[in-house]
């Protein structure tokens, strides 16, 4: 499984498309500093605030476009039959390569968090705003939860990457379970308020409830809000979030490690 996964991480810094999403990711940092002009009483609040959405994209780019050039593709490929010769279960080079991803995330989690809160540090030279940011242990627990958040995506598209025979069907299906994934809790929650009270909406509320048993709720690992406003979330609701989180994606990587055992390859 080493092997896999120490493989998973050669290609991913050699792969064309890392240098195209880093450049993306240092263009999102850089709009977070231009945004800050946009509030000249909260600069930092606004960088952080457009640096974390921008961090975020930038991460789940990373996660799909990765699954598809380690998994994906060795498998349009075949090359995967080369690595399939190793006397070892086919479970472990999906874990292996899931780690190996796992890997590549954190690298560039800590490189582009690291950029943003050099630009956060740095619009708070000339202007000390009324409500200071908090670019300690919050601002990095924040950066910690949007990898988190990636590694569940990429646990899905490594999953659909097992099955496909389209080789662009992990990035599409991972590309909608992001954003479903997200956008989930904040559905709920208002529809849950009765959605102004508007009866064609709330006829979607028991579907949304539905989906609530599949899809997990993304929007519990972005704690955006302690370091911008100092709102710590509770340490129960960080612990089911991450309990959700490692729930999800255990489950989806043993799905995917019982398909991709029982494929046939020839």
């Amino acid at each position: 499984m080493m092997q896999f996964m120490l493989s998973a991480g050669r290609a991913g810094l050699r792969s064309r498309s890392i240098q195209s999403i880093l450049t993306l990711g240092a263009l999102l940092v850089g709009i977070a500093y231009l945004s800050a002009s946009f509030s000249p009483r909260q600069p930092q609040t606004v960088a952080m605030d457009v640096g974390f959405s921008g961090l975020r994209i930038t991460l789940i780019l990373f996660s799909l476009f990765w699954v598809q050039e380690l998994v994906a593709r060795e498998i349009e490929r075949r090359t995967v039959l080369f690595s399939l010769t190793y006397p070892v279960p086919r479970g472990r080079y999906i874990v292996g390569r899931y780690l190996g991803v796992l890997g590549l995330l954190a690298l560039a989690a800590l490189l582009l968090g690291l950029l943003l809160w050099v630009v956060v540090l740095s619009l708070g030279k000339g202007y000390a705003q009324g409500f200071p940011v908090a670019p300690g242990l919050p601002y990095w627990s924040t950066v910690a939860g949007l990898w988190v958040d990636a590694a569940v995506v990429a646990a899905f598209a490594l999953w659909v990457s097992t099955f496909s025979t389209v080789p662009m069907l992990p990035l599409a299906l991972g590309l909608a379970f992001a954003v479903a994934g997200k956008s989930l809790g904040a559905v709920a929650e208002y529809l849950a308020r009765g959605a102004d009270g508007d009866p064609a909406l709330m006829r979607f509320a028991p579907i949304i409830d539905a989906i609530q048993w599949v899809l997990p709720d993304l929007s519990r690992l972005d704690f955006r809000a302690w370091p911008m406003y100092d709102l710590a979330p509770a340490s129960q609701t960080v612990g089911l979030g991450l309990m959700m989180a490692a729930s999800y994606a255990a489950l989806l990587i043993t799905l995917a490690v019982l398909t991709f055992t029982r494929r046939d390859f020839e």
